[in-house]
């Protein structure tokens, strides 16, 4: 299983003949991939009111991952292993990361915090099976 971040989503709907809009609906296709709700807010409300509708039912085929009591632990747990070695990650960031331990799905971001929360043995990346799609560091 896949968590697809904010990240991926716009770029592969900004470039639909892009890298990453190739191997996104290949993922979809094979049915990889997970939607944390914080993600699918953040695609929502950055759409325009036309695109909107559209988007809210492609959306809705995808399973939804929510915050849990868990989630919140894991959170909390996560801030002291992150600054024990000197990292700091913003709330979205890090709930979207433990959403995806919890279901055990990979996080394919565009974002370098994602890597640098793998670094940290928070979580794993996904690494796209083409090496043109530009990796973040």
């Amino acid at each position: 299983m896949i968590v697809v971040d904010t990240s991926v989503w716009v770029a592969a709907l900004q470039r639909r003949g892009g890298p990453e809009a190739g191997v996104l609906e290949a993922l979809l296709d094979a049915d990889e991939v997970a939607l944390p709700v914080p993600v699918r807010i953040e695609l929502l409300s950055g759409a325009s009111r036309a695109d909107r509708p559209r988007l809210r039912r492609a959306l809705s085929s995808l399973p939804l991952v929510y915050p849990s009591d868990e989630t919140w632990q894991t959170i909390d747990e996560w801030i002291e292993r992150a600054a024990a070695r000197g990292q700091r990650f913003g709330l979205g960031d890090l709930l979207i990361g433990a959403l995806a331990t919890e279901v055990g799905a990979l996080v394919w971001s565009l974002d370098a915090n994602f890597s640098r929360m793998e670094r940290a043995g928070l979580l794993e990346v996904y690494e796209p099976p083409t090496s043109s799609i530009p990796r973040a560091s």
